[in-house]
């Protein structure tokens, strides 16, 4: 027997609150936005990678008027996953090109549909107004599991062309009937409700005056200025997350298997250093999620100092797909990595960092461009469709600087080819000589396989800073900048004079 909701007089103006924000928010997106459709696609995408989405987990977008952020999660969730999508106008129905099992639910019936109910996700774009905040996030609170996770966007006050623009509306009478919160506010809102692991962020600077020839630029300087102290604060969103208690939540053991012709085809290589307390949970989830694809693991101790030698080997005792190798001094991530490539057997060799535990769901897309025959796939941290929250802004301005050079240099597009999240044919491993001890050696495996004529292909990843129970990066920009400088200089000299050693070709 369904539960009786009772819609008090509270409820019945918050209702109507949240349909004036969702109908004005779907007339700026069509009138006033001409790239509100990739605006959305990396909203969804960001959205996917802050949550680490996996199949079967269940969505509730509140808020979803016709459907055009409905549409964008369906696209990045590959149909996977449920979805309920609320509106909160009288006016929508349900779009003809939804799926069967996206629910469509209008807010004359909203409480009723739901109560008792409960999502992995909530999502919610352009809700959270002052005169409704509290009541909406005790409503979302209930409707969220243990567990669970929400996701806010909110248009940011204090973007000077959102003040600019309301000023002028007002003179011309067309007032902004939304009333909004700053950052902080939001954030003092939703800590107060009881929500754990609350972040808020100002994101994304792809704002009027906007033309799609614009859209590139903005969108490569808008990484930059969200990670800028003091001008983030004139971003034109703000992006909130929340996680209901408790703070950890056992993820789901499902397969992320999809592709038959890269079954067993894959070699894991992992160096370590001092990460006793990330090789465990990353053996296990790999093997939880992709075991069908691999071959070997090979986590390669890089003369750590704590116990992660002895937490390799146990690992590898209990199962024989785990291959450890021990190095002797000197240490060096580059050594390690090439280490791990010597005794890598596999058709293909992932190679990735061991607290990359958390964006394991993300590692599927790699496999989906190795299926389609790309001979390198990388995780690119800079794509458009990329999450960097946090991200420290002089690495930003290093990998913006390095990147742009090399594209100079080399005459070729690409946006991020050091980072250590790499599958690699091994074959293409093979006929490359690679001489970088450090991270440097991050540059090597993405440039050299592209100069050589290898496809190449990169599928964005997310970056979210390191929290307390992931350890401690032992990456120090100045002191391995000048490897990055070098691999840069010899490849250079390589391609455009033929100074240095030639390798074979593809």
């Amino acid at each position: 027997m369904s539960k009786q909701v009772v819609i008090t007089e509270p409820d019945f103006q918050s209702i109507k609150t949240l349909g004036i924000r969702e109908t004005y928010r779907d007339q700026y997106w069509l009138k006033q936005d001409p790239i509100y459709e990739d605006r959305l696609l990396w909203r969804a995408q960001t959205f996917r990678h802050i949550v680490h989405l996996l199949p079967g987990q269940t969505i509730l977008e509140l808020g979803c008027g016709e459907g055009h952020f409905t549409r964008q999660l369906l696209r990045v969730s590959r149909e996977q996953n449920p979805i309920t999508a609320v509106t909160f106008h009288s006016d929508n129905h349900r779009p003809k090109d939804f799926p069967a099992f996206v629910e469509f639910t209008n807010a004359s019936s909203v409480f009723e549909t739901l109560a008792g109910r409960s999502f992995d996700f909530i999502i919610a774009m352009d809700l959270l107004d002052e005169r409704n905040c509290g009541w909406l996030l005790q409503k979302i609170n209930e409707l969220l599991k243990p567990g669970g996770q929400v996701i806010f966007y909110e248009s940011n006050p204090w973007n000077v062309v959102l003040k600019l623009r309301r000023f002028i509306s007002q003179l011309l009478g067309r007032k902004d009937p939304r009333r909004l919160l700053s950052r902080s506010k939001l954030y003092e809102l939703i800590s107060e409700v009881g929500f754990l692991r609350v972040f808020a962020v100002h994101n994304d600077f792809v704002y009027a005056p906007l033309t799609r020839s614009l859209v590139w630029f903005l969108r490569n300087l808008s990484i930059l200025l969200e990670n800028t102290p003091g001008i983030q604060n004139l971003a034109g969103s703000i992006l909130i997350h929340a996680q209901k208690p408790p703070r950890v939540v056992e993820r789901p053991k499902i397969s992320l298997f999809e592709h038959e012709q890269l079954r067993k085809s894959v070699s894991v290589v992992i160096p370590c250093h001092n990460e006793e307390m990330n090789v465990e949970p990353l053996v296990n989830k790999l093997r939880d999620f992709y075991g069908e694809y691999i071959h070997e693991i090979i986590p390669v101790d890089d003369n750590s100092r704590d116990n992660t030698a002895e937490v390799i080997q146990r690992l590898a005792q209990e199962d024989p797909i785990i291959k450890p190798v021990f190095r002797s001094p000197p240490n060096g991530v580059g050594r390690a990595i090439t280490d791990g490539y010597q005794v890598a057997t596999g058709k293909y060799i992932l190679s990735m960092d061991c607290d990359f535990q958390h964006l394991l769901p993300e590692i599927r897309d790699l496999f989906d461009a190795a299926a389609e025959g790309y001979d390198v796939v990388v995780g690119s941290r800079f794509s458009r469709h990329s999450v960097l929250l946090n991200y420290p802004l002089q690495k930003i301005i290093a990998n913006r600087g390095f990147h742009a050079l090399a594209q100079i240099l080399f005459q070729q597009r690409f946006r991020d080819l050091t980072n250590n999240l790499k599958l690699i044919r091994r074959e293409v491993i093979e006929k490359i000589e690679w001489t970088q001890p450090g991270f440097a050696i991050n540059a090597e495996t993405g440039l050299e396989p592209l100069l050589r004529g290898y496809s190449v292909k990169e599928v964005p990843i997310s970056w979210i800073n390191r929290t307390p129970d992931m350890g401690v990066s032992s990456f120090r920009l100045i002191k391995v900048g000048n490897g990055y400088w070098r691999v840069l200089l010899r490849l250079w000299l390589r391609t455009a004079f033929g100074i240095g050693r030639q390798h074979p070709q593809k």
